[in-house]
């Protein structure tokens, strides 16, 4: 035998490599799957941060409804019957709050805008100042509209209602989240449509407990009985919980920081010149909300902060 022979690798093999068949078997874990064990450990630590805008007219609820989504006195409202002015001005408020759960912090922003169209009557649809608004935020952030105090409505005008304001967001081109063009694959397909078909989602809050059947339940005690806001049987709250925090949070945050943030950079950078005016060039304004087409980063615009819209 020729001791300049060597013998075959147990790796090679006379068959071609094909994606299908790797070019050498494995002979026992690496420990490739620690990185999600890692990856935890890091999320753990750190903590999440989450910011979320709440819009709409004094007495609406909007700082039941944030305390009810997050189970915590995050918003303090000022008690009605004590004949505190209602603030003319649209200057932002804004409290941060650090909420944990199992060992999961999470850093909480609600932003509100006291007084928002607070002198516009409303006469049950969208204002021009809602249109404008939402045209100009949906470029910017998520949004997401809801009905508030739906209990006000019976079960036929909410759905009168909500057909109403569904078909002036698409007259109006206002792309609210879930945006069509940012469905991965059939199952985020199908389940976001059905969440499109719900928008904007008819909400009740509460932040007291009440006995129904031998078991206490988050509700409004009316004197026709019990509206349970985690009954899907008397309100979408539940939808609206899922989407902003349950199922959807990541996905709101990856598409704030990829397609929202990055349209601001380069906004901003073609405001101060900072871009070459070379020959590819290329004037960023802010995309209409038919142009979104991609999360991923870029440098052309080509679209439109983690919101809760409590418009209507």
């Amino acid at each position: 035998m020729d001791p300049l022979r060597r013998s075959p690798s147990p790796c090679s093999s006379s068959r071609p490599s094909s994606p299908s068949t790797p070019a050498c078997e494995m002979f026992g874990p690496i420990g490739i799957e620690a990185v999600l064990g890692q990856l935890k450990i890091k999320a753990m630590k750190m903590g999440f941060e989450f910011n979320i805008m709440v819009v709409g007219q004094s007495g609406l609820g909007k700082s039941t409804m944030v305390n009810t989504l997050f189970k915590s006195k995050v918003w303090k409202s000022n008690p009605p019957g004590l004949g505190l002015p209602t603030p003319q001005t649209l200057q932002l408020h804004s409290v941060t709050h650090v909420i944990e759960e199992k060992g999961v912090k999470l850093k909480l922003t609600v932003t509100d805008t006291p007084g928002f169209g607070d002198q516009i009557n409303n006469d049950k649809c969208l204002r021009p100042l809602d249109i404008e608004f939402l045209q100009r935020l949906c470029r910017t952030v998520n949004v997401v509209p809801v009905i508030a105090r739906a209990d006000s409505l019976t079960m036929e005008e909410r759905e009168a209602f909500r057909h109403r304001i569904q078909k002036n967001l698409r007259t109006h081109c206002i792309d609210v989240y879930p945006q069509k063009c940012f469905d991965e694959d059939i199952n985020d397909k199908i389940l976001n449509s059905k969440l499109r078909d719900r928008i904007p989602f008819a909400v009740v809050g509460a932040d007291r407990e009440h006995l129904v059947n031998g078991r206490c339940v988050l509700g409004r005690k009316t004197k026709w009985g019990i509206i349970e806001v985690e009954n899907m049987a008397h309100c979408e709250f539940p939808l609206l919980r899922d989407l902003l925090i349950r199922s959807h949070l990541q996905d709101l945050k990856d598409i704030t920081h990829n397609v929202h943030y990055e349209n601001y950079r380069v906004i901003r950078l073609n405001e101060s010149h900072l871009l070459p005016r070379g020959p590819g060039w290329v004037n960023l304004d802010p995309a209409s909300p038919g142009q979104l087409t991609s999360r991923r980063p870029f440098k052309v615009c080509r679209g439109a902060h983690d919101v809760s819209e409590d418009e209507f």
